[in-house]
């Protein structure tokens, strides 16, 4: 029993620290840039609504852990990257209600999205927890994000998902190559194959319609030369 407990205080140590990095910015409500209480993180279109709870960017990790006394039970943790700053209260929450005719447990890692645009500084870790009652019939686990899903097979077990998306947070001054106008290494250069699924690049001339904002999507504005001079999460 000392076992279980010291594993379960770690999972919920690696939690909080983790839900701490994805929460220490929460967004405020839209301001003017500089003025009294503006958020210094922010950028780009500010003052429409966002979306609240959504799938977060990327999952990155799935460990499933088996309680060793009886009754026995699984607690599903999930580790998962997410755009920006200020998002916060991760979740696991089932994709579908039912029993799975494959007998796989089909989970969405989400959570509270920021409130304005922010800037790309590089992806956050996030992680949530979801635990199996005693005598579930679930033989594996299925958990999707924005961008990517990540499958265990087995239970109790691990999975892993290596990503390997740009996350621009050193894309301002470089040339943005669109897909196939450059090769990979290409010094200076952003190409569009490594970038996050889903990213608009917006020239001088280019419009944008609509007023839909998605967190999860990256925006790079480029000037006449092509170089990019600023991006963020819209």
């Amino acid at each position: 029993m000392g076992q279980m407990y010291r594993v379960f205080a770690a999972i919920f140590a690696v939690v909080v620290m983790s839900a701490g990095l994805a929460g220490d910015a929460v967004a405020q409500g839209a301001a003017q840039p500089g003025a009294p209480g503006a958020d210094q993180s922010a950028a780009g279109p500010a003052g429409a609504s966002r979306p609240l709870e959504m799938p977060v960017l990327y999952v990155s990790g799935i460990e499933v852990l088996r309680s060793t006394v009886e009754p026995k039970f699984d607690i599903i943790h999930v580790t998962g990257l997410v755009s920006s700053q200020g998002w916060s209260n991760p979740q696991l929450v089932p994709f579908f209600y039912g029993k799975p005719a494959d007998d796989v447990f089909d989970l969405q890692l989400i959570a509270t999205s920021p409130q304005q645009s922010q800037k790309a500084e590089g992806f956050y870790p996030i992680s949530a927890m979801f635990t199996l009652q005693p005598g579930h019939t679930i033989k594996g686990v299925r958990v999707r994000a924005s961008a990517n899903a990540l499958e265990l097979k087995q239970l109790p077990g691990t999975a892993h998902a290596e990503i390997k998306a740009n996350d621009c947070k050193e894309c301002i001054g470089k040339k943005f190559a669109e897909k196939g106008k450059a090769q990979a290494g290409t010094a200076g250069t952003v190409r569009e194959e490594d970038l996050p699924h889903g990213f608009r690049a917006i020239t001088p001339t280019h419009g944008v319609a609509g007023i839909v904002h998605n967190p999860n999507r990256l925006n790079l504005i480029v000037d006449a030369s092509n170089t990019i001079v600023m991006v963020f999460w819209e």
